[in-house]
């Protein structure tokens, strides 16, 4: 029976759902609190700079073609997808390493760094390859409904590789402290400590150097543009600037929201907006989990980012590069384990004017600094200019050039934000990190226990952080939703 659904939020999960909701045959409308979609994956522009103000790896390009094949379509329809060579750039203290887009190259960097490791990289890369199978294919498929989900004939003989972690797995191979590090950073994309992540989780390594890193020309707001423009094509009315201020129940059963002070009647809510958030908007007696509940739980981490525009080209630097010149571990406490602003941070460096000249002006440079920090930091512009001094002086040295003169301007972007535009639970960045703790069932659920007729999706529920599984959490809840109503 079709139904009258309305969707909060229109980030990459919530446009995944209004597709695959509208194809069903409901009639689906969507409402976004700011002026543009595309939720956290949002886009500047300034006089003539383009920045990706989110997510800027393009990372699973087989979960994006999935998506669009599902309704007749390829990527190719709406943007020109291209592979990066090299992938990244990771800057030492003593040395770089550089990513390349194939395993042969990387093999070379790797045995250059430390001979013999070529083989255990193949080796460890192979069992990621069949990890990534398991859990693209089989895993991440499953609704977070129950335990059982977890166990299939391939994951019963992995059952150690939920109870090892990667930091483990990888130190077992891998001597040298920045093979390590190049080893353990792609976890950092599900939100927790390599030493708190379970070694099955090693798919994200395939992800890496198995199926490499790409960028859609223009940016990746364009996978935000082409999914508005396939939900437009499938039915779905988009409203912008429409803050819901409060999700309506009737006899235990929602029955609409109420945006920007009126009420819209609808027969399903779907919630994609902070889930932490999408709570607050019902009665107490509605909510399935306490503050004392999200208190306790792990969250990926926060963010200070700036955005500059450059009026020359920079040298000794890639699209991606990770400045993992200090120590990885402290860093890592400060964002966990004792929350606090770092001494001496680590942080990424993104130049895709290197790569697609399209987003900047000629001769010019478009750059996205990002240092990853722990939630619920106080947020102040003089702390902004503090790290903002410490970043540019080490990419100065780092790279050897002078660029602080070059800056045509530069804007920032922190926890009050995230909190501010994104309704952002602690101001984190990038959704619950995927702890053994975290994972599947143990994360808050698709459906609520307590409102019929109620949803989410996003990535505070399964499968969990990253824009690949934003767009399966998408697919997972309009199934459910199909199912149910």
């Amino acid at each position: 029976m079709k139904k009258k659904i309305a969707i909060i939020g229109s980030g990459f999960s919530s446009l995944s759902a209004s597709c695959y909701l509208a194809k069903a045959g409901h009639q689906v409308t969507m409402y976004e609190k700011n002026e543009t979609v595309g939720g956290r994956a949002r886009q500047l522009t300034r006089e003539g700079f383009t920045f990706d103000m989110g997510p800027s790896w393009y990372w699973m390009p087989d979960i994006f073609d999935k998506f669009f094949n599902d309704f007749g379509k390829k990527t190719s329809d709406y943007y020109q997808l291209d592979k990066l060579s090299p992938a990244y750039k990771i800057f030492f203290s003593d040395d770089n390493i550089t990513i390349g887009d194939c395993m042969d190259d990387i093999c070379q960097e790797f045995e250059r760094i430390e001979p013999g490791s070529a083989k255990h990289l193949r080796n460890f890369i192979s069992k990621a390859q069949k990890n990534y199978d398991i859990a693209i294919n089989k895993v991440v498929l499953r609704p977070g409904l129950s335990p059982l989900e977890l166990i299939t004939p391939e994951t019963a003989l992995r059952v150690d590789q939920f109870f090892k972690t990667i930091s483990g797995e990888v130190r077992k191979k891998f001597k040298n402290k920045k093979l390590v590090s190049t080893l353990e950073f792609p976890v950092l994309f599900l939100g927790a400590k390599p030493s708190n992540t379970p070694s099955f989780y090693s798919f994200m390594n395939y992800a890496d150097f198995g199926l490499g890193t790409w960028h859609p020309k223009g940016g990746m707001y364009e996978i935000v543009k082409a999914m508005k423009n396939l939900a437009e094509e499938v039915g779905v009315k988009i409203h912008t600037d429409s803050a819901a201020l409060k999700i309506n129940v009737e006899n235990n059963k929602a029955v609409g929201i109420n945006i920007n002070g009126k009420d819209i009647i609808a027969d399903v809510v779907l919630s994609g907006a902070d889930y932490h958030h999408s709570e607050t908007l019902l009665d107490p007696e509605y909510r399935q989990y306490s503050e004392a509940y999200w208190d306790k739980k792990t969250f990926a981490p926060s963010s200070l980012l700036f955005y500059m525009g450059f009026d020359k080209k920079l040298k000794n630097v890639e699209h991606h590069n990770l400045f993992f010149d200090t120590d990885f571990e402290r860093h890592a406490t400060e964002i966990y384990d004792q929350p606090s602003w770092p001494k001496d941070p680590l942080f990424y460096a993104n130049f895709p004017s290197i790569t697609d000249s399209s987003m900047a002006p000629a001769n010019s440079e478009t750059g996205f600094f990002l240092i990853p920090i722990a939630t619920n930091l106080t947020d102040t512009p003089e702390l902004r200019t503090q790290y903002f001094d410490i970043v540019m002086d080490r990419f100065e040295k780092r790279t050897g050039q002078s660029v602080k003169n070059n800056i045509i301007f530069k804007e920032s972007f922190c926890v009050n934000d995230f909190v501010e535009q994104y309704n952002s639970y602690k101001g984190n960045a990038y959704g619950m990190a995927n702890t053994l703790r975290q994972t599947a069932f143990l994360r808050p659920g698709l459906r609520s226990k307590k409102v019929k007729n109620l949803y989410f999706t996003g990535q505070l529920t399964v499968p969990g952080p990253g824009v690949p599984p934003a767009l399966i959490s998408g697919k997972l809840v309009s199934q459910l939703i199909n199912k149910n109503v």
